[in-house]
């Protein structure tokens, strides 16, 4: 007969397959269940996450870091306002080798695959199974969630994040860029990977336009998708030619108003979801499987890892940091939503001020970075 599962996690994405081999390093037995709703297709193809240094440490530890071409470094970015502002920073400038890592989805999923199948401990499943503890990493549109009577708090934006893969007639020289412009906002990811001397001529783009926009956006052909974004990023790396389909989603800000519970807990988007401006909602995911996998590992030796109070721990850790990104995202997507002249000037004199800032400019640089 099977041994019983000490944790059982519903939802096998990033974060879900991080947890099982976190988990299964300290003997654990994990049943890992197939998302059936798990984002792929087109959205997996076209989508690239930027990852701090705190994600790339955790990954390599469990040798689940992409290949060098699937993971490029992020020597420098640039965030423009809407009339002249501008935020600049550069990885030599920090004493890091890259400010991130813009990672292929699809890669960091395989790798991840591959780890697992390594793993004796972690169990694929088709469907939840008993288990001491069950961990919900379905995602935002988890079910599972209102079945432990639990409120998912959604404040929906007015925007469809819009990601395609672009190839450009100049090289990205591995700068990340991002225009704030008429309340939307693109951002130019740089591909590649990171062998020698390879400017970049590819890119992953997220582009969060007005809800009614979308759908005409998304109609237009490639000429004339092309030349919108072109004149979003001023010409700024030559000709652009898209280079797959376009895929979107809304956007919103949501927090699970509980966590936890005897034997359960939420974790990643399930738990909580900030707008991409930021570029933090993976990195966000991922320490929620370092904290949760640190509690367990760390409680008495007469808590099993199902006891309520054990997993108040995990959620008190996380809560405070989780709600300050949710907070700061927000409020920058509702001051650039802000139209007129006020607010234009407020907005891009306070980016110029920031820029010349010196050690406060610093601080939010490491703590993007997740060197705090």
């Amino acid at each position: 007969m099977a041994q019983a599962l000490d944790v059982c996690i519903r939802g096998d994405g990033i974060v879900g397959r991080t947890l099982a081999l976190l988990l299964a390093r300290d003997r654990l037995r994990v049943g890992l269940v197939r998302h059936a709703a798990a984002s792929g297709g087109a959205t997996s193809d076209v989508r690239a996450y930027a990852l701090n240094a705190a994600s790339k440490d955790l990954l390599e530890t469990l040798r689940a870091w992409p290949d060098a071409q699937h993971a490029t470094p992020v020597a420098a970015m640039q965030v423009h306002g809407d009339e002249g502002g501008q935020v600049r920073f550069k990885a030599d400038a920090h004493g890091v080798p890259a400010l991130a890592w813009i990672v292929d989805v699809q890669a960091l999923q395989e790798r991840l695959g591959d780890a697992l199948r390594y793993q004796p401990l972690v169990e694929s499943l088709d469907a939840p199974q008993p288990a001491t503890l069950t961990v919900v990493c379905e995602g935002k549109a988890s079910a599972t969630r209102a079945e432990f009577g639990v409120q998912y708090d959604v404040k929906r934006y007015p925007q469809r994040a819009i990601a395609a893969r672009l190839n450009c007639e100049k090289p990205h020289d591995r700068i990340a860029r991002q225009w704030f412009c008429d309340c939307e906002i693109l951002a130019f990811l740089p591909l590649g990977g990171s062998g020698p001397g390879a400017g970049g001529n590819s890119l992953a783009i997220v582009w969060s336009v007005q809800e009614q926009r979308a759908p005409d956006l998304l109609a237009l052909d490639a000429g004339a998708f092309e030349a919108q974004l072109e004149a979003v990023s001023h010409h700024c790396l030559g000709k652009l030619t898209l280079a797959s389909e376009r895929a979107a989603w809304p956007l919103q800000l949501a927090q699970a108003d509980r966590w936890c519970g005897p034997g359960w807990v939420l974790a990643g988007d399930a738990a909580h979801t900030v707008h991409p401006l930021a570029g933090q909602g993976l990195n966000l995911g991922l320490v929620d499987a370092r904290k949760l996998a640190a509690v367990l590992h760390e409680r008495e030796n007469w808590r099993g890892v199902g006891d309520l109070k054990l997993l108040r721990r995990f959620e008190r850790s996380r809560k405070a940091d989780v709600l300050a990104m949710g907070a700061a995202t927000d409020g920058l997507q509702q001051l650039f939503a802000q139209q007129g002249e006020p607010w234009t000037l407020l907005r891009n004199w306070g980016m110029t001020g920031f820029d010349r800032s010196g050690p406060l400019k610093q601080w939010v640089a490491r703590q993007a970075m997740g060197r705090l």
